[in-house]
């Protein structure tokens, strides 16, 4: 059974940090590149970030670069996603995300609230 399970969420205030992790199963890790999306309330999903299937090659939106950074851990079959300097638009539910081809795999979500 493939799972990805975001973990890490939380309450934060403007400035902080938080780190979500999004642990998988049930599929060849280093297979898939992978991404994290986001979506804040009445609004439509983000992409936020992407790491290629060798962890050597990572984008982010304009948005987020300078402050999140993702990584991979093949050993852990894990993706990690270190944000830092947090704003309050960056309220929203993180999805973590897994893609080869045409296939796409979805975790739960976890909340991120950065409130004053």
């Amino acid at each position: 059974e493939v799972q990805l399970v975001e973990s890490g969420g939380g309450m934060v205030q403007p400035g902080g940090s938080l780190r979500l992790a999004c642990v998988t199963t049930g599929f060849t890790f280093s297979d898939y590149d992978m991404r994290w999306l986001r979506q804040a309330p009445g609004k439509g999903p983000e992409w936020v970030t992407g790491i290629d299937t060798g962890g050597t090659s990572t984008t982010y939106s304009d948005s987020v670069r300078g402050r999140f950074t993702m990584t991979r851990d093949v050993a852990k079959n894990t993706v990690y996603l270190q944000m830092n300097n947090l704003e309050i638009e960056d309220t929203a539910i993180y999805y973590c995300n897994a893609n080869f081809l045409s296939t796409d795999h979805w975790g739960q979500g976890t909340q991120v609230t950065v409130s004053s």
